[in-house]
């Protein structure tokens, strides 16, 4: 079995080195992957990452946005956050299989003195409360199977960054199931153990059952995960243009009256817009509705293409700031 221990906490490199592994490196023998991320939400191939993340809230706080090669719901990972991956070749069929490629870490845990369960379709329960979501991406018999393991994450952010806006947002995304979360330290007999610690003690713990050889990257090697980084999470096509397509309504009150914006997004890119609301304004809004149509759904974009525009002239009262605000986080 191939080891990885990933030497970087940038999600957008591990993910990239992740599939890398699978596409070559499986090619020789099962892959076992270990790797800590900064803070970032990484979410699953089928979703609308607009719907699932506060986008204001991870721009405010420096929290990456990326996207996984296989499905599943979002997931916030910290420095505190162990992720494991284990790449199996030979398979029979091309089902998922979840129970199984999860053993090693609840035998893991079971060594440290920790109960931990296989509950429900993909997930890993101490108490009857989550720890760890697993996913899986399957092909032509190769299987990835790869989770986040909460070992001290801080959940006041985990919820804050997963929390969407109330604005009402409908697509054909798969979306995230939330459940009642658990760090893994506070069921730890050793209190003083660290992600690290825990890092090494599963990585003795595979060691113990497989037969591993650390892998180190050539030259080449990272060339070639350096392609996948850009192909993929340093895309913004790949991140949000994946998106499925969605109708978003927003709307908020300003001191001169209700604005309200009914949005079509496709493909990330925004395709219609009509605004209605009780607000005053001697130009037609239709104007700036034009303007917006081909533009990218993310505040730059559209803050850019409004630059120019005499805002108080479409909303009576209103600033640049207000009108970006009300169409996008």
């Amino acid at each position: 079995m191939i080891y990885i221990e990933s030497k970087s906490n940038d999600p957008r490199y591990n993910t990239a080195l992740e599939f890398y592994a699978f596409n070559e490196l499986a090619k020789e023998d099962d892959v076992f992957m270990l790797w800590i991320n900064e803070p970032c939400i990484v979410v699953g191939k089928n979703q609308n990452t607009t719907e699932e993340i506060n986008q204001k809230y991870c721009d405010e706080h420096g929290i990456k946005i990326v996207r996984r090669v296989s499905g599943g719901g979002a997931v916030y990972h910290d420095l505190n956050n162990l992720n494991y991956t284990i790449i199996s070749n030979g398979r029979s069929g091309e089902e998922f299989d979840f129970k199984s490629f999860s053993q090693p870490v609840i035998d893991a845990l079971a060594s440290m003195g920790v109960k931990a369960e296989f509950t429900g379709r993909n997930d890993l329960e101490i108490d009857g409360r989550k720890f760890c979501g697993n996913a899986q991406y399957i092909r032509s018999g190769r299987i990835m199977h790869h989770g986040c393991l909460l070992f001290d994450v801080d959940t006041t952010v985990l919820a804050n960054a997963l929390k969407v806006s109330k604005d009402k947002i409908e697509s054909k995304g798969i979306k995230s199931v939330r459940s009642r979360v658990t760090n893994i330290k506070e069921h730890l007999p050793n209190q003083e153990m660290t992600v690290q610690d825990f890092e090494k003690a599963l990585k003795n713990y595979m060691n113990e059952k497989y037969d591993m050889v650390d892998f180190i990257p050539t030259e080449e090697d990272e060339k070639a995960i350096a392609k996948i980084q850009d192909e993929k999470n340093n895309s913004w096509d790949w991140v949000y243009g994946k998106n499925p397509d969605f109708n978003i309504k927003r709307n908020r009150r300003l001191k001169t009256g209700k604005i309200e914006a009914n949005i079509m997004v496709e493909h990330g890119i925004i395709t219609s817009i009509k605004f209605f609301g009780d607000f005053f304004g001697v130009m037609d809004v239709e104007d700036i509705a034009e303007k917006l149509i081909g533009i990218k759904y993310n505040k730059q974009a559209v803050k850019k293409a409004l630059e120019q525009v005499d805002i108080n002239s479409y909303f009576l009262g209103a600033t640049l700031e207000e009108v970006v605000d009300i169409l996008v986080d």
